[in-house]
């Protein structure tokens, strides 16, 4: 299987699009920047972008995809090239490791801004927790999972930002026990003015999202 990211493509899951380079129902590449291969959409629930699973010679990615309707959107742009400028920064096992953002044309000339980063392997919290029929968990597996994330964040303020969408969804489970916290859509770096305009409780944006971007 191999899809077609083009918005537009009357057929994007077209059976012939495996065994090909271009989409056999719209004619856009299907080797996204010449190194992924797309091969199924993961979730459009985003506020900002729909989740591609892609390959690059045979190792798991993520692509996410700013959506079309946000092109003309500066603020959304800024927001996401933002993410894949803070990731690069950010070196640590509970942080996705970004590839970097680039952008796409379809076919038909549409420009498509993208991001490709490591694919976490796992369920987000929210998820387990379903699985789990939502049990409490230990004493012990909540301290440990805070301790996680205490130190990932270490890492992300050291670099003087702050994520601003810490939830149970934007918080991976890998099999080795290993969290990883996604989603630095929103994520701002820290000045003087904004960390004053914080402890005041006022100026401050709101923000509402939705999970894995």
């Amino acid at each position: 299987m191999s899809i077609c990211i083009n918005p537009s493509c009357p057929r994007p899951n077209h059976p012939d699009n495996a065994n090909n380079r271009f989409c056999q129902s719209c004619g856009s590449d299907l080797v996204i920047q010449g190194r992924y291969r797309v091969m199924r959409l993961l979730s459009d629930k985003s506020g900002f972008g729909k989740i591609y699973e892609a390959y690059q010679q045979g190792i798991p990615k993520i692509v996410k995809v700013l959506k079309e309707d946000l092109n003309s959107d500066a603020k959304a742009v800024e927001l996401f090239e933002q993410e894949a400028a803070v990731l690069g920064q950010l070196n640590h096992p509970g942080i996705p490791q970004v590839d970097g953002y680039f952008q796409y044309q379809t076919r038909g000339g549409l420009l498509l801004h993208c991001i490709g980063m490591e694919k976490i392997q796992g369920p987000n919290l929210e998820e387990w927790l379903q699985q789990q029929d939502n049990r409490p968990i230990s004493q012990d597996q909540a301290i440990a999972w805070l301790k996680q994330l205490a130190i990932i964040l270490q890492q992300v303020h050291n670099q003087h930002y702050l994520h601003r969408d810490i939830k149970p969804s934007n918080i991976m489970l890998k099999p080795d026990g290993q969290l990883v916290l996604i989603d630095f859509g929103t994520a701002r770096e820290e000045t003087r003015t904004y960390l004053a305009k914080l402890g005041a409780g006022y100026g401050i944006t709101a923000i509402i999202s939705s999970g894995y971007t």
